[in-house]
C-alpha cells in the first residue's frame, strides 16, 4: 500500500499557479514602466523646453490618435501601408526561399551569387530609393520594389545558412535509411533548418517594414508614411506621434501574434518550452 502511495504523480497544480504568477507578474511589471514612462513623458512636456506643437503630452497626441481614426485617415492610411506590406513581402519570401534553397544545395551557387547577396545585404534598403524612382516613377511600383529588396537577401541568407547548418549526422542517419531527394529535404533538411529560416524570415519582416515607412515617404498617397511626412509639413508633432505609436504596435502585434506564436510552437515540439 505504501508503495502504490508513493507512486502516485503529484498534482501539477503548484507549477501551473507558479506559471501563472510569473506571467502576471511579468504584466504588471510591464504596466508600471509604461505608467511611468508616460509620466515621465507628461511631465517633460509640461515644463515648456520646446513648444507645445513640437513636443505635444500623451493626452494630447492620444486625441490626435482618435481624431485620425474617427476622420478615417488612420485606418485607410494602415490598410494601405499593409497591403504593401504584404504584396512586397510575399514576391521576396517566395524569391527568397526558391534562391536561398538553391544556392544552399549548390557550391557554385554559394561560391557566386552567394557572396553577391551577403554583399547587398550590407547595403541599407533606403539606398534603392533613388534607383527604385529612375526605373519605376514615383508609383506603386517604385515602393513594392523598395520592399522587396529590403526584405529578400535577409529571407535568403536566412535559408541558406539554415540548410549549411544542418547537423551532419542527421544526414547521414537519414542516407543510411534510404532517405534520398525530396524526403530528405523535407523530412530532415527543412525541420532542422526551420529555427534559422524563421529568423530570416522575421528579420526580413522587420527589414520589409522599414523599407516600406522610408518609400511611402516619397509617394503622395494615403498611407502611413504619408500622413508622417503631412504631420511634418504642418508642423503637427501629435499626428506624427500617433502615426509612429500605429507603425509600433502593427510592428509588435505582427512579431506577437505570428514570429512569436510560431518560434513557441517549434520549441514546444522540441521540448525547449512547456
Amino acid at each position: 500500500m505504501a508503495r502504490a502511495v508513493a507512486n502516485i504523480p503529484t498534482p501539477a497544480r503548484p507549477t501551473r499557479l507558479r506559471s501563472t504568477y510569473s506571467v502576471l507578474s511579468a504584466w504588471l511589471r510591464r504596466f508600471i514602466f509604461y505608467a511611468l514612462l508616460l509620466l515621465v513623458w507628461h511631465i517633460v512636456a509640461n515644463l515648456n523646453i520646446w513648444p507645445s506643437y513640437a513636443l505635444p503630452g500623451p493626452l494630447t497626441v492620444l486625441a490626435a490618435l482618435a481624431d485620425g481614426f474617427q476622420s478615417g485617415q488612420f485606418g485607410l492610411g494602415a490598410l494601405a501601408s499593409l497591403q504593401s506590406l504584404v504584396i512586397g513581402y510575399g514576391i521576396s519570401l517566395i524569391i527568397g526561399v526558391v534562391l536561398g534553397s538553391l544556392i544552399g544545395r549548390f557550391k557554385l551557387l554559394e561560391e557566386t551569387v552567394g557572396s553577391l547577396i551577403l554583399g547587398l545585404q550590407a547595403l541599407p534598403s533606403v539606398c534603392w530609393l533613388p534607383l527604385a524612382v529612375l526605373w519605376f516613377g514615383l508609383g506603386e511600383e517604385a515602393i513594392l520594389f523598395v520592399v522587396v529588396m529590403g526584405a529578400l537577401f535577409s529571407i535568403t541568407l536566412g535559408v541558406v545558412n539554415g540548410i549549411k547548418n544542418t547537423p551532419p549526422l542527421y544526414l547521414k542517419a537519414a542516407r543510411s535509411l534510404g532517405t534520398r531527394g525530396l524526403a530528405l529535404a523535407t523530412d530532415v533538411i527543412l525541420p532542422a533548418a526551420l529555427p534559422s529560416i524563421l529568423e530570416g524570415l522575421k528579420q526580413g519582416w522587420t527589414f520589409a517594414w522599414r523599407s516600406l515607412m522610408a518609400a511611402e515617404l516619397l509617394y503622395i498617397t494615403l498611407s502611413l508614411g504619408n500622413l508622417l511626412n503631412t504631420g511634418r509639413d504642418l508642423n503637427d508633432a501629435s499626428q506624427v506621434m500617433a502615426v509612429m505609436l500605429i507603425i509600433i504596435a502593427i510592428g509588435v502585434a505582427i512579431d506577437t501574434f505570428i514570429f512569436a506564436t510560431i518560434e513557441r510552437r517549434i520549441r514546444e515540439r522540441r521540448g525547449l518550452q512547456s
